[in-house]
C-alpha cells in the first residue's frame, strides 16, 4: 500500500513540466508545455503567494519553451513565485513553484538568559547576507529550483492534517520537509511530544517527525535555519531544532495557538500552514500526558504517512 502511495505522488498533474529540477543562472528555464486537446494557445502568469499577478499573461503554445524568455521577471525574483498555466483565463492544473536560490540569509545570535538567569539560550537577533562583503553589495543569484507544486498530506491515527508548504517564506525548509515525506522518512512514526499548555496556561505544540520515537532522533543532517517571515499560528508547521539555529533536521511541530507561540516568530523555521485538519490537531493535542515535564503521551498518536499530492490550480487576484 505504502510503494502504491508513493507512486501516486510522483504522477504530474501540471501542464508545465519543467526539464531540470536544478537551473543555473546562466541557463535557459526550459519547460514543456502539454494543452488539453483542441487548445493551441494558452497563457502562463506568474503568482505571489497571495495569488497577485507579477507579471502580465504571456501567451504560450504546446512544445518547448525558456520559461525567462517568456517571464523575464524571474530574473529579478527575491522569493519563490509560482507559474500558472491559464486557459481562456482560467487556471489549469498544479502551478509550478520557480524559486531563486540566492545566497543564504546567516543568523547573527547573541546568548541570552530566562527564567530570572537560571536558563541560557542562543537567540537570534539579526540576519546577515553571506554574500555581502567588500566585492558584493547584494546577494548573490545562482540560479533556480523549479518542480510541481505539492501539499502534505499527514495522515495520522485520528485523522488526515492537509498542510500547504510555504517555499517563499522557508524555501530550504520546505523543500528539506518535501524530500523526506516524499522518501517515506515518516512512515509509522508518531507525535513524541505534546504540550497542550505552557506554564502559563496557554496552548502550545504538538511535536513529531521523529524516527526513533525518542525525541533524540534526525535526519542524519543539520538543516540551516531561514528566516521565515510566517507567524507561528494555529495550524503553522515549524521545524524543531535545539540549542544551535542551524540544528533542525526532520523533527517538526504543529502549532496550536497564537498565544502560545508568537514567542517563536524569528527563532524557529515556519515553512507551511494547515488548510484542512484544524479539528485532527487539537484532537491530537488532547491526547493523555503520561510525564508532563517532556510532554509524552501515554498512547502516543500515529502518523501513518505523510504524501505529498498535486496543489489546487492558483486563481490569480483580481
Amino acid at each position: 500500500m505504502f510503494e502504491l502511495l508513493i507512486a501516486h505522488c510522483l504522477v504530474s498533474t501540471s501542464p508545465i513540466t519543467p526539464d531540470h529540477l536544478y537551473n543555473g543562472v546562466n541557463r535557459s528555464v526550459m519547460v514543456q508545455v502539454d494543452l488539453p486537446e483542441g487548445e493551441d494557445i494558452a497563457h502562463v502568469v506568474l503568482l505571489d503567494e497571495n495569488n497577485n499577478v507579477l507579471s502580465k499573461p504571456a501567451a504560450i503554445t504546446e512544445g518547448q519553451h525558456d520559461l525567462l524568455r517568456r517571464i523575464p521577471k524571474i530574473n529579478s525574483l527575491q522569493n519563490a513565485a509560482w507559474a500558472q498555466l491559464l486557459i481562456d483565463e482560467k487556471p489549469i492544473g498544479s502551478p509550478i513553484v520557480v524559486e531563486p536560490l540566492r545566497s543564504r540569509l546567516v543568523p547573527v545570535v547573541e546568548e541570552s538568559s530566562k527564567d530570572g538567569g537560571k536558563t541560557s539560550y542562543t537567540k537570534i537577533v539579526d540576519w546577515k547576507d553571506e554574500a555581502i562583503d567588500d566585492e558584493f553589495e547584494e546577494s548573490i543569484l545562482n540560479g533556480w529550483r523549479v518542480y510541481e507544486c505539492k501539499d502534505a498530506i499527514i495522515e495520522t491515527s485520528e485523522g488526515e492534517i492537509h498542510i500547504k508548504l510555504r517555499p517563499d517564506t522557508a524555501p530550504n525548509t520546505a523543500w528539506n520537509f518535501r524530500e523526506l515525506a516524499d522518501g517515506g522518512f515518516y512512515y509509522n512514526t508518531i507525535f513524541h511530544r505534546i504540550v497542550p499548555l505552557t506554564n502559563k496556561g496557554l496552548p502550545f505544540v504538538i511535536q513529531g517527525g521523529d524516527p526513533t520515537g525518542t525525541g533524540s532522533g534526525s535526519s542524519g543532517w543539520w538543516l540551516p535555519i531561514e528566516p521565515s517571515s510566517l507567524e507561528h499560528n494555529f495550524g503553522v508547521i515549524s521545524m524543531a531544532r535545539a540549542s544551535d539555529p542551524d540544528s533542525a533536521g526532520c523533527q517538526f511541530f504543529i502549532c496550536l495557538s497564537r498565544s502560545g507561540t508568537a514567542r517563536l516568530d524569528g527563532q524557529y523555521c515556519a515553512f507551511g500552514e494547515t488548510v484542512l485538519g484544524g479539528d485532527i490537531i487539537k484532537t491530537i493535542a488532547a491526547s493523555p500526558i503520561a510525564d508532563p515535564k517532556t510532554g509524552r503521551p501515554k498512547n502516543p498518536p500515529k502518523i501513518h504517512n505523510i504524501k505529498m499530492v498535486p496543489s489546487a490550480p492558483r486563481y490569480p487576484s483580481r
